[in-house]
């Protein structure tokens, strides 16, 4: 896994700060995550395996997995200005 992280983020690119390579490697992390076909699941995805079983018995869970999916439009929350506080 080390070396799939390394040949993928740190040998390609170059970064600016620390904090863009963390940014860089944990969108990496995130989609190796979510693509990675698994033995234990039969081959399947563990979002494909979520997929499967809601389609099979939807009482088990209590919102619909698609809502779940990590997207272009899912960010952090950002910290928020408080009224009195130092800026």
């Amino acid at each position: 896994m080390n070396r799939t992280i390394k040949d993928a983020t740190v040998k390609r690119f170059h970064y600016d700060s620390h904090d863009q390579l963390r940014r860089h490697l944990q969108d990496f992390i995130d989609a190796y995550n979510f693509g990675r076909r698994l033995k234990m699941l039969k081959g399947l995805t563990p979002y494909e395996f979520i997929c499967k079983r809601w389609t099979s018995d939807p009482d088990r869970f209590i919102i619909d997995p698609i809502h779940q999916m990590p997207g272009p439009n899912s960010y952090p929350a950002l910290p928020r200005f408080r009224p009195g506080t130092a800026v």
